[in-house]
């Protein structure tokens, strides 16, 4: 028995220090999302408890909601697909015109 340390990245083969990066890329991966995950939930909450003080911020509220609609449906559903392109297509057209006054 000697006192001196061992080298064990030396003795292992390629295939297992492939598999350790992979576990590492993996890991940060994960905590990136985790990250990402927790930023969006505090936006959410901010949408929810701070109220439009116009209709651009509301709008703006509306299409992240959209968004996420969008996001969940199926590639078939077109229909619904085009009923979120007509209302962001309304967003845009009707951002051009004078501001409604309250």
């Amino acid at each position: 028995m000697t006192d001196e340390p061992l080298d064990l990245d030396r003795h292992r083969g390629r295939a297992a220090q492939k598999a350790t990066d992979l576990r590492r890329s993996l890991a940060d991966a994960e905590s990136s999302a985790r990250v990402l995950r927790e930023r969006q939930a505090a936006l959410e909450n901010e949408l929810m408890l701070i109220p439009a003080t116009s209709w651009p911020e509301a709008v703006a509220k509306a299409s992240y909601v959209l968004n996420l609609y969008a996001a969940g449906l199926s590639p078939a559903d077109t229909h619904h697909r085009d009923l979120v392109a007509a209302i962001f297509a309304d967003f845009a057209r009707l951002s051009t015109t004078a501001e409604p006054k309250s």
